[in-house]
């Protein structure tokens, strides 16, 4: 009954997870959110779902190029302010096609994605 117990408790917390990490979910306003830093936009490892500890950290308003980022990985905006990031085709923030508005989140394919442009408010 304690194993049946444990597992139904583990099973309501990863469906919390899923739920709170849902694509365009709100992070947590001023502090980490799933590991990622106030401030920061992040990348989490391919197929990691949910979100738990990022791979790539990135906090200077610019354009990141990306390498070896293929197939599905959140990406998650908990910069603050306002500010978005997007995510670019080309390399140095170019035609970009995804925008994330802060304190929000995507799970996203990154094969045909070569760049994250952090963004001022």
């Amino acid at each position: 009954m304690r194993r049946i117990t444990h597992a139904v408790a583990a099973l309501a917390m990863a469906a919390a997870a899923l739920t709170t990490m849902g694509a365009g979910s709100a992070g947590a306003a001023g502090g980490d959110w799933a590991g990622c830093p106030s401030g920061a936009v992040c990348v989490y490892p391919q197929d990691q779902d949910p979100a738990v500890n990022p791979s790539a950290v990135y906090r200077s308003y610019d354009a990141h190029n990306l390498s070896g980022q293929y197939g599905n990985h959140w990406v998650l905006n908990n910069q603050t302010g306002g500010a978005h990031a997007r995510l670019c085709r080309a390399s140095g923030g170019g035609d970009c096609v995804y925008d994330i508005a802060a304190q929000r989140g995507v799970y996203y394919d990154l094969g045909p994605i070569n760049s994250i442009t952090l963004d001022r408010p």
